[in-house]
C-alpha cells in the first residue's frame, strides 16, 4: 500500500504569485497595445495604489499567521496546522485576495482599467489551479475543523 501524499495536488510549476505578476504583465500590455478611449482620473490612480498597499498588508497579516503557527506559506508543501486566527477570520484566501487587490490596483495606479477586466480571469484560474485543490487538500487533512471554518468564513470575502 503506497503512503498517501501530505501536500495538495497543485502543478509544482504553478506558483501564485508568479499567477499574479503574470495577470498584472498581460493587463499592462493590453494597456499598452490595445488601449481603452476612457482616461483613468487621478483620484483612480490613488485608489489603484490604495488597493497595491491593502493587499500588500494582506498578505504581511497572513504570513504574520504562518510564522505563529509554525507552518509552511508553500502551496506545495504540508501544512501542520490549520490556520483559523487573524486576517483568517475575514477570509480563507487572505495571499491570494491581496494579490487580487494588486492585480486591480497596479495597473489603475498606472492609468489602465485592463486590471478590473483581467480580475474575473484571475479569481476563476486561481480557484480551478490552486484553491480547490488546497481546499480538497485541506478537508482531508483536517476534517471536520476544516469543513466548520469552511462554513464560517468565505473563500474570498
Amino acid at each position: 500500500m503506497a503512503k498517501e501524499k501530505d501536500h495538495p495536488s497543485i502543478n509544482p510549476v504553478v506558483h501564485p504569485p508568479i499567477v499574479a505578476l503574470i495577470f498584472i504583465a498581460i493587463a499592462y500590455f493590453l494597456g499598452r497595445f490595445v488601449p481603452l478611449p476612457f482616461i483613468v482620473p487621478l483620484a483612480l490612480r490613488y485608489v489603484g495604489l490604495i488597493l497595491t498597499f491593502v493587499g500588500f498588508l494582506l498578505g504581511i497579516a497572513a504570513l504574520n499567521e504562518f510564522r505563529k503557527a509554525r507552518t509552511t506559506l508553500d502551496p506545495h508543501g504540508s501544512v501542520k496546522k490549520l490556520i483559523t486566527a487573524g486576517i483568517y477570520r475575514f477570509t480563507r484566501n487572505p495571499i491570494y485576495l491581496g494579490f487580487l487587490l494588486m492585480v486591480i490596483g497596479v495597473p489603475l495606479n498606472f492609468g489602465l482599467y485592463w486590471g478590473i477586466g483581467m480580475a474575473p480571469f484571475y479569481i476563476i484560474l486561481m480557484n480551478r489551479l490552486i484553491i480547490e485543490r488546497e481546499e480538497n487538500y485541506l478537508e482531508k487533512k483536517f476534517k471536520n475543523t476544516y469543513a466548520n471554518y469552511k462554513s464560517q468564513v468565505r473563500r474570498w470575502l
